[in-house]
């Protein structure tokens, strides 16, 4: 399994501390993220793919995989009270999730959810 992270400035601690709580789970499955957002949660100690940072083009990186088949999940925490200078690209990649299939979350309760279940069908396995 192949999961997305994306966060706003903002969100990016946010992130990390959300990951945090699913170390354990996050070591059997491939994190990809932009590049910031991946530099950070990887000074926290999980492994992950960094592409470019967002604004000049990670944003539609994960877009990319994601319209490939080889993203199965993406969690992008957005920040909606901040102005951001690549909202086209951030519009493409809900609109290539809903497109093709992908879950998104965005924002921490929804990812908490989606956590959920993947911990569940984990422990079924």
């Amino acid at each position: 399994m192949t999961i997305a992270i994306i966060a706003h400035d903002g969100k990016k601690a946010d992130m990390v501390s959300f990951l945090l709580n699913y170390k354990e789970i996050l070591d059997k499955i491939e994190l990809v993220a932009t590049r910031t957002t991946g530099g950070l949660v990887e000074k926290a100690g999980l492994e992950v793919i960094k592409l470019l940072s967002g604004p000049i083009g990670g944003d539609a990186q994960i877009a990319a995989m994601a319209a490939e088949k080889k993203i199965d999940l993406i969690i992008f925490f957005r920040d909606p009270l901040d102005k951001h200078p690549h909202e086209p690209d951030v519009q493409m990649l809900m609109r290539i999730c809903d497109v093709h299939n992908i879950p998104l979350a965005t924002n921490p309760a929804s990812a908490e959810l989606m956590f959920t279940e993947l911990v569940r069908r984990n422990s079924k396995n």
